[in-house]
Formats: structure tokens, C-alpha cells, sequence
């Protein structure tokens, strides 16, 4: 179903005029957003008819792509998350309902409240931010993610989310190890640097809910003011320095190497932002060991998509060039190893 479709618009107003208490509600624009590999997202701009949100709301709706990866969550296991952070003060954009009745879209897919500005990591990256206001941002940023790692398991609206065993680091280790192994391709540098983070893994961890995807690229901003942090489908109880590390991680720098918190500040002031609010120092060591544990993440994921485009499952040229982009992050991997190893670790 397409949400061009008259019929389908026709059904979705009548969903929206259920869940709002309307007495109708209309679709007057349906925009499909850029980017969204594994999920598909839609601007609407919809007229509400009576009820407490009558008159022209500005709406996100959420659901699956054609093309999804297994460790995604589901629509509604997402909006559970999203409900969760939203509930803890975080800026985020407002969950409204969730719909997994097939008659309307063929799909599950849950609609949100539309956040202004830009997630666009170049543009943020490159904007012309003053001092002040990159150092507001990435406290701010610090901030945001340590209110989401005061929710602790067990929660029982996130009952589906596994608890990570052994540990949160061990965990992950067998994960990519699987990864890889399923590929089928000879991976001498990762494979070294899965044996690094074993040997260097922490045998206990405390474990939070943590965004796993938290980065430049997943946040929007405007006019340096930070409006809403976005796609929550590799939510997870995890390690907190996971989230801390998978920021930092010069993979997501988008060429602001010199910014140490997701290209945009100092790591320094994201870090203490965090500390403002979870109250505990934040431990360098521990972020910068699951910072390699991101370059390793993300060198298996850009081998995955190249995979996705030689097997024929999604012919794409951004696939296949992301797939060729793995030699430099293995030798930036290997570059962090020896930073660490030799204690040669700047404040980037």
C-alpha cells in the first residue's frame, strides 16, 4: 500500500480521527523523508476535525522499509522504547499511537510528532557554530543520553529486550564473531581486534537501556538547539559506555576528526554533561575500549551491505562503496589499538 493511494489516506485519517477523539481528520500531504534504509518515513501534514487536536497537526509516520536487517527491533517493540525515553524527560519527538491493525497500511507503523531542523551529519558537522553554542550542544547531547541510562531492567514494557550474557561486552564480541563467520570472507584485522576486545573486555558491567545507534546523524537540530533525538530501532540493555563510545567513535566524525563528541565538540563537554546528570564520573578507559568496539561494529555492518548488494538482495551503489570503505577503517582500527596500547590518547 502506498500512502499516495486515495483509499489508503482515506484509511489512515479515519485511524487518526479514532486515536485523536475527532470527529474526523483528513491527509492533506504525505512527503517521504530521506534516508531511512531499514525504515521508511513519512511527513504528514494532516487536518484534524474536532477533539483536543483539532486544526493542522504535523505528524512522522514510522514503518518498515521493503529491505530490513534481523537485529532491527519491530515498529511496535520501537515505539515501546520511544514511549520509555519520552517518559524519562528526553528530548524527543512525541510517540502518539501505534497501529498494527493490517486494514490501514498492510503494516505495523506508529506516528510521532514532527520535530523541526536538520539531522544531516555534513551539515551539522559543518555548520557555523560558534564555540558557545557546539559546547551547549554536546553537553546537551551528554545530558540527554545519561537520562535514558537511568532506566534500569527489569521493565515490563520492555520485556522483549534481552538481557546480554555473559556481559554486555562479551555479548557483542560473539555477535560480530557470528557476523563475520556467516559472511564466508577472510577478515584478518577484525577478527585480531575481536580477540583484543576479549582480552581486554570487563568481567562485569552495569547495564542500562541505551539507544545503541546514538550518534551524529540520529538527532536533529535547529539553530544550534538540539529538538529531537531519532531512531530508536537498535535500542537495547546494554553497557552505558556503549552509547558514550559508539558517539565518540572517529567512524561517525564525518571528517571532523578534531571533535572528539560526534564531530560537532569536545569530548570534554560531552562528557560533562553526562556527569551532571548520572552523577559518576565517566570512565575514559571503558569509552574508549567500546570505541573500538564501534570500529568493529561498523566495519562489519559496511561489510553486511556490501554483501546485501553482491548477493543481489538490494542492488545499491552506496552498498557497494560503503563495502570498499573497510580497509580504512580496519587501519583506523588498528591505529586506536596501538593509541590505547601505547597510551598515546589525545582528548580527540
Amino acid at each position: 500500500m502506498e500512502l499516495t493511494d486515495p483509499e489508503v489516506k482515506q484509511a489512515l485519517g479515519a485511524f487518526i480521527a479514532e486515536q485523536a477523539d475527532a470527529s474526523g481528520a483528513r491527509i492533506v500531504s504525505a512527503r517521504r523523508l530521506s534516508g531511512g534504509a531499514i525504515q521508511e518515513n513519512y511527513a504528514l501534514k494532516v487536518r484534524i476535525d474536532g477533539g483536543p487536536m483539532a486544526g493542522d497537526q504535523a505528524l512522522v509516520l514510522r514503518t518498515d522499509a521493503a529491505s530490513g536487517v534481523s537485529v532491527s527491533l519491530s515498529r511496535a517493540q520501537e515505539f515501546a522504547v520511544l514511549c520509555q525515553a519520552h517518559q524519562t524527560g528526553m528530548t524527543v519527538p512525541e510517540p502518539l499511537w501505534l497501529c498494527r491493525t493490517p486494514s490501514v497500511l498492510g503494516k505495523d507503523f506508529y506516528l510521532m510528532r514532527q520535530v523541526g531542523g536538520t539531522a544531516s551529519p555534513r551539515a551539522l558537522t559543518r555548520s557555523r557554530l560558534d564555540a558557545a553554542q557546539r559546547t551547549a550542544l554536546v553537553e546537551q547531547l551528554g545530558a540527554e543520553i545519561a537520562h535514558l541510562h537511568t532506566v534500569r531492567p527489569p521493565i515490563s514494557e520492555l520485556f522483549f529486550l534481552p538481557i546480554p550474557a555473559p556481559t554486555p561486552a562479551l555479548h557483542r564480541i560473539r555477535q560480530y564473531r557470528s557476523y563475520l563467520d556467516a559472511i564466508g570472507q577472510p577478515r584478518p584485522v577484525l577478527e585480531w581486534a575481536l580477540t583484543w576486545l576479549e582480552r581486554n573486555a570487563s568481567e562485569s558491567a552495569l547495564i542500562t537501556l541505551c539507544h545503541v545507534d546514538y550518534r551524529t546523524g540520529n538527532y536533529m537540530v535547529d539553530q544550534g538547539e538540539l529538538t529531537g533525538i531519532l531512531d530508536w530501532e537498535f535500542a537495547a540493555w546494554t553497557d552505558p559506555a556503549e552509547d558514550l563510545g559508539w558517539f565518540c567513535a572517529r567512524c561517525w566524525r564525518f571528517g571532523a576528526w578534531t571533535r572528539g563528541a560526534g564531530g560537532i565538540g569536545e569530548r570534554s563537554d560531552f562528557y560533562r554533561g553526562y556527569e551532571r546528570v548520572s552523577g559518576e564520573a565517566v570512565d575514559h578507559d571503558r569509552v574508549r575500549y567500546w570505541e573500538v568496539m564501534a570500529a568493529v561494529r561498523w566495519a562489519v555492518i559496511a561489510l553486511q551491505q556490501a554483501q546485501r548488494h553482491l548477493s543481489g538482495e538490494e542492488r545499491s551503489l552506496e552498498l557497494a562503496l560503503t563495502g570498499r570503505m573497510v580497509p580504512e577503517m580496519e587501519l583506523d582500527l588498528l591505529m586506536e589499538i596501538r593509541r590505547i596500547e601505547t597510551g598515546e590518547l589525545e582528548d580527540v
